[in-house]
């Protein structure tokens, strides 16, 4: 989530109070339904969006993709 105030011709763009969203129409097909909180000190966001399996273990692994 980045602070963005130019929206795009392929942007959605939602108002919820004092805030505004935009997502790119595309992304937003891919990843609905989103749902993101506010708890006063910052965002969480959650969607049905799954990364792929990887084959790198992550941080802390000997796997060569991370490094």
């Amino acid at each position: 989530m980045v602070i963005d105030t130019d929206a795009k011709d392929t942007d959605a763009g939602y108002r919820f109070g004092e805030f505004d969203f935009i997502i790119d129409r595309d992304l937003l097909a891919e990843v609905e339904p989103i749902r993101i909180d506010f708890n006063g000190f910052g965002f969480s966001i959650d969607s049905s969006f799954r990364a792929p399996a990887s084959s790198c273990g992550g941080c802390g692994s000997s796997a060569s993709c991370c490094s």
